[in-house]
């Protein structure tokens, strides 16, 4: 027979980036996060800004809490509350459920007030007035006005599955209106030295256009080399 499992696990935080790491993603864009670790990161398209950002600035960065709530629960959400650290996304993970809402407005505000930078979730949200009134960045799968449970089981502070992404406390989180990136705690020095090398590259290149780049060289080139046929 097995046996109940508790009702809550908690696991303290073992790691977290260090001011200055945390510092280096601040309004960087996720395509630039993106592009620093080629091509990797990115959640699923299915978990968008809140209302895509119409009634909040859905912009934001910060290390992962980890929530493992399972479908339709959200009791660990809550018990995730005395975890918060100052800047923290906290990251629930609702088992991809679309029946009921993963948080509401009054949860999103206790988030806030327990100083989150963002909260996303695999789940749809509910009370999207009272989100925008607390104005805590948020990314979900859309609305649903469904209650959810706060019976448990739950888990805070573990590896979660979450958009098609493994995330982990302490990892880094990256979202705004084009979707949440996820760059893994062993690659953040490596990330951060590439995004200068991203930032000069799309800077030179939005130079360019500014001054009437229409078709780049090397497509011109292409177009103009026997690696092309031309047929009437």
């Amino acid at each position: 027979m097995i046996e109940e499992p508790p009702l809550l696990t908690v696991k303290r935080p073992a790691r977290r980036p260090a001011p200055a790491q945390i510092a280096a993603f601040q309004a960087v864009p996720t395509s630039f996060v993106v592009d620093a670790m080629y091509g990797a990161g990115a959640m699923s398209p299915v978990i968008r800004p809140l209302g895509e950002g119409r009634d909040l600035i859905c912009a934001a960065a910060g290390p992962a809490l980890t929530v493992d709530c399972g479908p339709g629960d959200i009791l660990a959400l809550l018990a995730a509350l005395e975890s918060i650290q100052e800047g923290d996304m906290v990251v629930s993970a609702f088992h991809g459920h679309q029946g009921c809402a993963a948080a509401g407005d009054r949860v999103t505000a206790m988030m806030k007030n327990c100083g989150a930078a963002g909260f996303v979730t695999d789940g749809p949200m509910r009370d999207y007035a009272g989100i925008v009134e607390a104005g805590l960045p948020c990314w979900c799968t859309g609305l649903n006005p469904g209650s959810p449970f706060g019976n448990g089981p739950g888990r805070v502070g573990f590896p979660i599955q979450i958009g098609g992404q493994q995330i982990e406390t302490g990892d880094m989180i990256v979202a705004d209106r084009d979707g949440v990136v996820v760059v893994p705690f062993a690659e953040i020095d490596a990330v951060i030295g590439m995004l200068a090398k991203v930032a000069e590259l799309e800077g030179a290149l939005d130079a360019q256009l500014r001054a009437g780049l229409n078709i780049p060289q090397e497509i011109r080139d292409l177009m103009a080399s026997d690696k092309v046929k031309y047929v009437d």
